[in-house]
């Protein structure tokens, strides 16, 4: 931390977003600063350890229950491979063995979908999975480009919201907007996951849910594999840093680029929640990102 402001230099200078990272870079400086004169020093383990949490799908069955266990102490089956399992398109019909093996671990679960998934079925899924309709057991993971987020995610809400089922929201715009450039190479667009980025906060808005979270796929490597940003990767830019040997990630420059649009888009979304009269008053703090 005390080295924030040394992180992806050569990916930050000469741009919009590189002179904002610098700004909260020295701002982050200043608190930890504050906090040293107060007896929290850099040495304390809250600054230098960290937890760190594991997530796949699970797909190959064998391999998950070769490794769930039970808890000695409460008789729950917990999958060890990851903290958290999701099925996808190829693994979540309703009478496919990997939702019958999720049924029966205690692991926090996601469902992805995409335009294709009926919200009658989704609302089934989400029965068998949770049927004690457990908060934090069920994470829905959207994945259908901007367009269809904008026509089928009001559907999905309000059929959930209609059952009355407890879930998280997250948007996963990676995996819809890939396609093939020129060379032959896999890619994505920055333009396309920043719109189905936005379409996912803008359908949430209009139905009064939350958005819970964003799955974006990155490295904090100066790769060439998806194409745009503000510091523009073209086609022709492709194969000169193409390093992926499975998906096209956002590099260092595109990924803090998302990361402040989304900040800014969560904090203009806190400051409207809050009641008039503050705003009124002239009371509302000043937030950071």
């Amino acid at each position: 931390m005390q080295r924030v402001t040394q992180w992806n230099l050569d990916f930050t200078q000469h741009s919009e977003q590189g002179d904002r990272y610098m700004e909260l870079a020295h701002r982050v400086d200043e608190a930890l600063g504050f906090m040293a004169a107060c007896g929290l020093t850099l040495d304390h383990p809250i600054m230098t350890q960290t937890e760190f949490w594991t997530s796949h799908e699970c797909l190959l069955l064998p391999y998950e229950q070769a490794l769930t266990r039970e808890d000695s102490t409460t008789g729950l089956f917990y999958d060890c491979s990851a903290h958290f399992l999701w099925v996808g398109e190829r693994t979540r019909q309703l009478d496919c063995a990997h939702v019958e093996f999720l049924r029966g671990i205690a692991n926090p679960l996601g469902i992805k979908v995409s335009d294709k998934m009926d919200p009658a079925e989704l609302v089934r899924l989400i029965d068998i999975l949770n049927p004690e309709n457990r908060a934090g057991r069920i994470t829905i993971i959207t994945r259908m480009g901007p367009e269809n987020m904008r026509v089928k995610l009001p559907h999905l809400i309000r059929a959930v919201r209609g059952a009355g089922q407890i879930v998280t929201w997250v948007t996963d715009p990676m995996h819809g907007n890939t396609m093939k450039a020129p060379c032959g190479l896999k890619t994505r667009s920055f333009d396309r996951i920043l719109a189905e980025v936005r379409a996912f906060f803008d359908v949430h808005e209009q139905e009064g849910s939350h958005p819970g979270g964003v799955h974006l796929e990155m490295t904090g490597q100066n790769v060439t594999e998806c194409i745009g940003g503000s510091r523009t990767v073209t086609f022709d830019d492709l194969g000169s840093h193409y390093h992926t040997h499975c998906d096209p990630r956002l590099n260092a420059s595109q990924s803090l680029e998302m990361a402040f649009i989304i900040a800014e888009r969560l904090r203009k979304r806190r400051i409207a929640s809050w009641p008039s009269s503050m705003n009124q008053l002239g009371t509302i703090p000043s937030m950071g990102l």
